[in-house]
């Protein structure tokens, strides 16, 4: 196939342009050369490639960072979305499209609903959520209004070498790396008290690519590991890994304004329509983000 994915920089983008290269694919990557929000800019980049297939990963992902500058989320992540969808309908209409949403629409849910399946009834929470329905919202319009092929994924929360520090598990991987070199014997934590359904990153892009295969335009599909884990014994785990005896200390100022305290998918409708089922283990997630981490510090 020959793809082309926006956002191809980012955590995800990178895992997802090697795993389509290791496929067999030729892939076009567009990061920040390209404004998603310039119509113009989208359009010269699909005349140039004319793609086959289009990973829509360009996005503001950052859910605390969403209450600070909630337009900007609206304007990359909504904006963003009709313009690829519009340069596609107007350079390559026959194009399948994949709009990388988030299982974080979902909102506040109860226990009993879990796990979450698609047909759930989405109230996002918080700005960054909001902005995802949104996009999604925009690309159920163009399949019926337009007869565009889109699919909308709906990762769960992932995680795996090469993510941020902004984001929790490689943030308490870094801080206690802080600590082990400074012979500290506490790290501030924000709220460990939540429970995220959290899949290896290289599953997750391995996900996608099925979904262009085999997915049917129009559908929402989960990315999830279908369990839950609660984040302090995540904690727990990387304390043991890299500063035994250290302790968690809650910092107030790295709390939400609003937490959604569990979370966890079924991936049912993913696996009956391409089979897929995770293989990496939390554990080894885990491991890899600490190696990569040490990679990046010069700790070997």
């Amino acid at each position: 196939m020959r793809a082309l994915i926006t956002g191809s920089k980012g955590f995800v983008g990178r895992h997802l342009y090697e795993h389509l290269r290791r496929s067999g694919d030729e892939v076009v990557a567009v990061d920040r050369d390209c404004d998603v929000t310039v119509l113009e800019s989208v359009t010269r980049k699909f005349e140039e490639s004319r793609p086959q297939v289009i990973y829509h990963l360009a996005a503001m992902t950052h859910v605390g960072e969403s209450w600070n500058d909630p337009a900007l989320f609206t304007r990359v992540n909504v904006l963003g979305t009709a313009t690829v969808l519009k340069a596609a309908r107007e350079v390559v209409p026959g194009a399948l499209v994949l709009l990388v949403s988030s299982a974080d629409v979902y909102g506040v849910v109860r226990e009993s609903d879990l796990p979450l399946h698609e047909t759930y009834h989405p109230v996002p929470v918080n700005p960054y959520a909001q902005s995802k329905l949104e996009a999604e919202q925009i690309a159920f319009d163009a399949v019926r209004t337009e007869g565009q092929r889109v699919i909308v994924a709906r990762p769960f929360n992932h995680v795996g070498p090469g993510q941020s520090t902004r984001f929790v598990v490689p943030a308490l991987a870094s801080r206690l790396l802080d600590a082990r070199a400074q012979g500290l014997n506490e790290i501030p934590v924000g709220n460990l008290s939540a429970r995220r359904d959290f899949s290896d990153v290289r599953d997750v892009v391995r996900a996608y690519r099925l979904l262009m295969q085999f997915g049917q335009a129009g559908e929402i599909y989960n990315v999830a590991s279908g369990r839950d884990v609660t984040l302090i014994d995540v904690a727990k785990e990387l304390v043991a890994m890299l500063c035994p005896g250290v302790r968690l200390v809650p910092d107030p100022a790295l709390f939400r304004p609003v937490e959604v305290p569990i979370m966890r998918g079924s991936f049912e409708k993913l696996h009956l329509v391409t089979g897929w089922e995770p293989t990496i283990s939390l554990h080894t997630s885990l491991r890899d983000v600490v190696e990569d981490l040490k990679t990046r510090r010069g700790e070997g």
